[in-house]
């Protein structure tokens, strides 16, 4: 039973605005109108993907035991012009910062969650969407 995870989206009666409650009890609002107090589905869709690879790629650079001291991952993503304007391309940007990092650990780390451990990651790719990576690593010394 753990392999199924929940969620539950209940119409505000405000617009398109609705509260999601996932199954840990987690609560946001989604709305067609995205803004400060809300986002998109589809815009859910890409931070559930950042996320997933975020938290797979600092867990695996540790276990590498690499000094990092931050990771940002940004994606830009593409939709189609008609609907039902799925994403076709997304453009992932990882950003590792630390001391004395190794690009290979980074590359490694980046591969393993993409290929074997992101499952929101290898869900895009197996609906067709096309999908680029890119990384830099930034020297940052411990605060």
């Amino acid at each position: 039973m753990s392999n199924i995870k929940t969620a539950r989206a209940s119409w505000t009666g405000k617009n398109l605005e609705f509260d999601a409650t996932m199954g840990s009890g987690y609560q946001f609002k989604m709305s067609s109108k995205p803004g400060a107090e809300s986002g998109s589905p589809m815009e859910m869709l890409l931070a559930g993907v950042v996320g997933c690879t975020g938290i797979d790629v600092v867990s695996i650079l540790q276990k590498m035991r690499q000094n990092v001291h931050g990771v940002e991952v940004e994606i830009k993503a593409k939709r189609a012009e008609d609907y039902p304007m799925v994403y076709t391309e997304a453009e992932l940007v990882y950003v590792v910062r630390g001391e004395n990092i190794d690009p290979q650990s980074v590359e490694k780390a980046i591969e393993l969650s993409e290929e074997k451990y992101c499952s929101a990651s290898i869900m895009f790719r197996r609906s067709g969407v096309e999908m680029s990576t890119s990384y830099r690593i930034e020297e940052q010394a411990a605060a």
